[in-house]
């Protein structure tokens, strides 16, 4: 198992706790990025630097995820990808892709990328906050804690 994370546009505190999770689990965790990431020296932690256009480091995830991995993303449609090829996906704030559940986030995704484009205003996410950072860390855990008993 491999936790793989889509590290462009992943808050530092999550990564933080992604950081020590594969340390206390013993698991690896891959981060992809665009660019040089700092990360701490650990048999655990690696990177892996991609090229530049949009969507190249969810390509790489995408084509590297095997059943079991987990993919941490805010990223809608690699989530949708990674679960559609056997991961779990779970983003920075602790919400967890599940079969279930992908398909209509990324619906609802499309639908409202669609307004963007048609000139309808929009927002980003908030802020990361702490209580972002303990539901992720929580759910992190949790998901850890499964994936590893169930091999």
């Amino acid at each position: 198992m491999i936790i793989w994370v889509d590290a462009d546009a992943c808050p530092r505190a999550a990564k933080s706790l992604i950081y020590d999770a594969a340390e206390r689990f013993s698991v690896d965790a891959c981060l992809v990025a665009n660019t040089d990431l700092r990360v701490p020296n650990s048999d655990f932690i690696s990177t892996v630097v991609v090229g530049g256009s949009h969507d190249e480091a969810d390509d790489f995830i995408a084509e590297h995820v095997v059943p079991g991995d987990i993919v941490i993303t805010a990223d809608i449609p690699l989530a949708a990808r990674a679960v559609d090829g056997g991961a779990v996906g779970i983003d920075p704030r602790g919400q967890l892709y599940t079969e279930e559940n992908v398909k209509s986030k990324l619906a609802m995704r499309n639908l409202l990328a669609g307004l963007r484009e048609s000139g309808m205003q929009g927002g980003g996410p908030p802020p990361y906050n702490q209580k972002d950072r303990h539901k992720f860390a929580t759910a992190l855990d949790r998901l850890l804690t499964r994936q590893l008993q169930d091999r």
